[in-house]
């Protein structure tokens, strides 16, 4: 086993080997050692196996792969496989998905529902702010915060979440024991003991372009929701926005001001529809399963005046609840609100949303006030 698990290894990280050839290699050769001492011949019969590709199989083996577990357990990682049972099962569903991880840090993260939080760089205050409040309060409910460990919000996220419950995945562009930016030295070495750094590059590689959208990827395919802080225009949190879409993941985004370049990405996604984010208990509704969550606090401005009411503490909620109900639910406060803006933030049709709040009102939920007004009870 292990010998075969070193030979996968060695495969996986030949170049030109993606998911598909992998899978062909595998069912024609029977196993990945099969493959590294498949003679040259039988190689270039397989379809879609080239003689490049051939003689650069030829030229791995399995000590190949041997070097590289060496070398993840030698920075206090791990190789994790997609059958092993600690691999992402939401990463087993993207398209192109990932061939192997290396991870450091504390696997039961992964256990967790995920939440991707990005954003630009080059951040407002107030982008640091709203991302600092979303990514405690969501990581308080038990949810795991997702980032690319870039300097900027990424940063922002990761350390807000560090200190909550949920916890924080950060996904490199990079392989582990390379730290990237050299800024974020302090966090990559907390996130490496505290929470859990994931990449798909290899022990000590250096990154280079085509590594982050890559990243990318992972990010948003960790999480069942990719919420966007602040984006200029060209910034890569919206490409982290856009794979998550390809994904068939939901986008949220924070609204900020029209007077901002570094919030004209943000308002653009929730212009095309994507649901914005005011409270955290709007990124919250899609993670029912948590509920009752935890009272919000209100983030402060520098000079001390609050920016946020705090998000009541839901009631717990009756089992007899349909999931979308339950989803519904989450997304009602103590404070009425109009069912336009509700239909707004949840995309469902008008009549299917007052079938379940009537159903909410009848479980004792919610109640209905004038003016189509509504408030969790």
């Amino acid at each position: 086993m292990e010998r075969e698990r070193a030979a996968y290894v060695a495969l996986a990280l030949t170049p030109g080997i993606g998911p598909a050839r992998l899978r062909t290699l595998l069912d024609a050769c029977e196993t990945a050692h099969g493959a590294l001492t498949a003679p040259f011949k039988f190689l270039c019969a397989i379809p879609g196996v080239s003689h490049a590709l051939a003689t650069a199989i030829r030229q791995r083996s399995a000590a190949d792969g041997e070097a590289v577990l060496e070398a993840a357990a030698g920075v206090g990682g791990t190789v994790l496989l997609p059958e092993d049972a600690e691999f992402p099962t939401l990463l087993r569903q993207i398209p192109e998905p990932p061939l192997l991880l290396f991870a450091q840090g504390r696997l039961s993260q992964l256990d967790r529902p995920a939440a991707a939080i990005v954003g630009s760089r080059d951040h407002s205050p107030y982008g640091a702010e709203a991302c600092r409040w979303i990514a405690r309060q969501t990581s308080r409910a038990g949810v795991a915060i997702v980032s690319g460990m870039a300097r900027g919000l990424d940063a922002v996220a990761h350390l807000a979440a560090l200190d909550a419950p949920g916890g924080t995945i950060g996904v490199l562009g990079n392989g582990l024991g390379v730290v990237y930016p050299a800024a974020n030295r302090g966090l990559y070495q907390r996130v490496a003991t505290e929470g859990l750094l994931l990449t798909e590059f290899p022990p000590g590689e250096r990154p280079h372009a085509g590594s982050f959208p890559r990243r990318n990827r992972l990010i948003s395919g960790l999480a069942r929701v990719t919420v966007v802080v602040e984006a200029a225009v060209g910034s890569g949190a919206l490409i982290t926005a856009s794979t998550a879409l390809d994904q068939g993941r939901e986008v949220m985004a924070v609204p900020g001001p029209i007077t901002s370049l570094m919030s004209v990405g943000a308002n653009r996604l929730i212009q095309d529809g994507a649901a914005p984010v005011l409270e955290p208990l709007d990124l919250l509704g899609h993670y029912p399963e948590l509920a009752p969550f935890p009272a919000a606090e209100a983030e402060s401005s520098a000079q001390g005046s609050p920016t946020s009411v705090p998000v009541p503490t839901p009631a717990v909620l009756p089992d007899t609840l349909s999931v979308p109900e339950r989803e519904l639910a989450g997304r009602i406060g103590s404070e009425p609100i109009h069912i336009d803006v509700l239909a707004s933030r949840v995309r469902r049709p008008i009549a299917e949303l007052l079938a379940q709040l009537c159903s909410l009102e009848l479980a004792g939920v919610v109640e209905q006030h004038p003016g189509n007004l509504f408030r969790r009870v």
